[in-house]
């Protein structure tokens, strides 16, 4: 027995020297460099490849079946003349005898100067198609093709029982690798140069330390990318289970859409994808986008057919204004150039590759806060949906600064001085001629392109708003944009204890955009409208405003000159401010009476019970032909036109005396019996500025008043002195004369 066992270990010392003397034998007499020739074939017939191999191919084969390739071009067999892939170096190496047992053994892959170009012709073909299809094929016979031989229950079981593939490979390292895709018929191009990866040994169910560095760009739009990623590859291929444990992906990117500015980013967390539940997720997310921070997780799920994403995101407070400045976004100019200086926001997320919602928001922005839902439904028609309510915002601190005064501008605002100062100086100065210069901008205001292409719905409740400086309350917007229509159809809210409610459309589908709008206003104090648009007050009392308007062109000019439609208007319990009317009638009625005023006026402001009218608008310019106010013992009845295109009236004013009881303030002016009923003339021309200050006694049409009052009293002299002594016929005759 020792002998026979001697002897067996002969055979076996024999057989293992044999073997490594094959091999030895093999790999020193063996050179694959001269089947250079049968390897392009090979790769050309099974994997319809085109392979060119310039440098030399070195090989190990026990106890290591390694491979070094050096100097490889790589092309499809359809296009050899545009290789897609040359590698500087390949290195590799299996263990042999593990092999027989399905386990795959690596010691460190190398893979150095791997340059790889995709590339898209115009008609739309790829210089990679046809790799990995066999050039030649053997079609079986057709009983064969119908009739799939099936494998018997031996090859079946030993299938069954057979051990999956085993992956263990020491290291991976790639280094100098350069990636880039051009589509010919987009003209888009991306890349990624100085790839550098390395990794620790890659086992299945271990943590893989990863580390990569690469330099991406694109040049529609052009730019640049700076990134390295760092983390912990984890792999299950039974359970098609994958994480990347402890991510952290950081980098720097600048380009066109930055405008020379630099963005720094950086993002962790841990991800995972389960292929096998269809979900993948990233929780415990962090990043950070220049000094913005912020916190959120990400999931989704029906990876394989429509997939859906859900999640949450916060962002701590920052300053917006200084974020969007960093990348490179110019902010148009602000009232308040602090505004957009801290924002924060905490919301839910949900999203489809063709859509994403914001929900459950709540966002602070410079003190206010606004809560609701923010999405985009079609990314590809940018079809935007806001539905919001906050607790208070001040618009005009983002609208744009007032504008400094133009030429035009200024020299009517020294006009209106100059006319106020003579009207107010001496009171007897004549009334100006209404202005001429122009008061609106011709500068094209809306950008018709764009409002083409909106889809937008919005809703939105704000408690408080102040917006061209008017506080409203309880405000209330809904609109809606789509093919070029754009509808406001419903704005309300309170305003100064009373109510204001708007409407209104634009139509830009015409080469000529069209505007139409409606407003109501209910018991609103107009002396608080004037003072918020800076305006002096020249009346007060409650204003009560229906208007229907209409307007085409895209400058102040154009909608003020085709300006058309109605407003219907009534002021209650009001007061024209620095505007005696009863002071000025008394001084008309003392000249009359020839006496002299014995007293001061008594007060600036002539008050009145209402004042109502209509004004009918015909291209820009807005005809009164009802004004009537009713004062305490007086009617003031208006007609006349406001030229809006030069903010200029020429308006007649008349004042008829009802016979009020009521003492006067003098009494050179005190009521006759005669002047009841008597209209007396006022007019008001010049700029529309100067208000009720640019109102006079019309002479000429005083004149005649005079006249006819002068003829009434001799009528009475007549009556009186001739009493029952002439006919009837007569005294007529001798009134008619004298009242021509």
């Amino acid at each position: 027995m020792k002998s026979l066992g001697k002897i067996l270990g002969l055979v076996i010392l024999g057989l293992l020297l044999l073997i490594v003397a094959l091999g030895f034998a093999l790999t020193h007499l063996f050179d694959p460099n001269d089947y250079k020739d049968e390897i392009r074939a090979l790769a050309r017939e099974k994997a319809g490849l085109e392979l060119d191999i310039a440098g030399d191919i070195g090989w190990s084969l026990f106890p290591w079946l390694g491979l070094e390739l050096h100097d490889t071009t790589l092309a499809s067999v359809q296009t050899p003349e545009q290789p897609f892939a040359d590698l500087r170096m390949l290195g590799l190496s299996v263990r042999v005898l593990p092999l027989l047992s399905r386990e795959v053994q690596m010691s460190d892959i190398t893979l150095n100067g791997l340059n790889l170009t995709l590339n898209r012709d115009e008609k739309g073909r790829g210089n990679w198609e046809g790799v990995g299809r066999p050039t030649t094929s053997e079609t079986p016979p057709d009983n064969a093709a119908a009739q799939p031989a099936e494998p018997s229950t031996d090859e079946q079981r030993s299938d069954n029982t057979r051990r999956p593939l085993q992956l263990d490979i020491d290291s991976l390292t790639i280094s100098d690798a350069r990636v880039t895709y051009h589509d010919a018929q987009s003209g888009q191009q991306f890349s990624a140069e100085g790839i550098e990866l390395t990794t620790g040994a890659i086992r299945e169910a271990t943590s893989i330390p990863v580390k990569l560095n690469a330099f991406f760009g694109s040049n529609k739009p052009v730019m640049r990318a700076r990134t390295e990623l760092q983390g912990a590859l984890r792999f299950d291929t039974k359970l098609q289970r994958y994480q990347l444990e402890d991510l952290r992906l950081s980098g720097e990117a600048s380009g066109e859409p930055l405008q020379g500015k630099t963005l720094s980013f950086s993002a962790q967390g841990q991800l995972l994808a389960d292929l096998a539940a269809d979900i993948a997720e990233w929780t415990s997310l962090k990043f950070t986008a220049n000094q913005l921070r912020g916190l959120g997780e990400l999931k989704a799920r029906d990876l394989q057919n429509q997939p859906k994403i859900s999640g949450a995101l916060s962002i701590a407070e920052f300053n917006l204004r200084e974020f969007l400045e960093s990348i490179g976004q110019q902010l148009p100019a602000m009232a308040d150039n602090t505004a957009l200086g801290k924002a924060e926001l905490v919301t839910r997320l949900a999203g489809t590759p063709t859509s994403l919602t914001f929900e459950e928001i709540n966002l602070k922005l410079d003190g206010s806060t606004f809560t609701g839902q923010i999405a985009v439904s079609d990314f590809a028609k940018q079809s935007l949906r806001v539905d919001l309510s906050g607790d208070q915002f001040n618009l005009d601190r983002y609208l744009p600064p007032p504008g400094k005064d133009d030429g035009a501008a200024a020299a009517r605002q020294s006009e209106v001085r100059a006319t106020e100062a003579a009207v107010i100086g001496s009171g007897t100065t004549p009334l100006p001629d209404k202005p001429t210069q122009q008061a609106w901008s011709s500068t094209t205001v809306l950008p018709v392109g764009s409002l083409r292409s909106l889809d937008t719905r919005v809703n939105l409740n704000i408690d408080n708003l102040t917006a061209m400086k008017l506080p409203l309350d309880n405000f209330a917007l809904k609109a809606r944009t789509a093919g070029g229509l754009l509808t406001l159809e419903q704005l309300r809210g309170g305003l100064y204890n009373g109510r204001l409610e708007a409407s209104a459309s634009l139509d830009v589908r015409p080469q000529i955009p069209l505007l139409t709008a409606q407003t109501r206003m209910a018991h609103v104090p107009i002396e608080g409208l004037l003072q918020s648009q800076g305006e002096q007050v020249v009346i007060k009392g409650l204003l009560n405003l229906d208007s229907d308007l209409r307007t085409q062109g895209n400058s102040q000019q154009a909608w003020i000159d085709n300006l058309n439609g109605k407003i219907g208007f009534l002021i209650d319990n009001g007061v024209l401010v620095d505007a005696n009317l009863e002071q000025q009638l008394c001084r008309a009625i003392a000249t009359l009476n020839r006496k002299p005023l014995n007293s001061e006026p008594r007060g600036k402001d002539t008050p009145f019970r209402e004042l109502k009218g209509n004004l009918i608008l015909r291209n820009g310019v807005a005809s009164n032909p009802d004004l009537k106010v009713s004062i305490p013992g007086l009617t003031v009845n208006g007609n006349g036109d406001v030229d809006l295109r030069v903010l200029g009236m020429d308006y007649r004013v008349g004042i008829v005396i009802e016979g009020d009881k009521g003492e006067m303030p003098d009494p050179a002016c005190a009521v006759n019996e005669r002047y009841v009923g008597i209209e007396w003339p006022l007019r008001c021309r010049g700029p529309l500025e100067l208000g009720a200050k640019a109102c006079r006694f019309d002479n000429d049409r005083l004149g005649k008043i005079a006249a006819r009052l002068a003829g009434d009293k001799l009528n009475q002299t007549i009556e009186e002195k001739l009493g029952d002594k002439v006919s009837p016929e007569l005294k007529d005759a001798l009134k008619g004369l004298f009242n021509r």
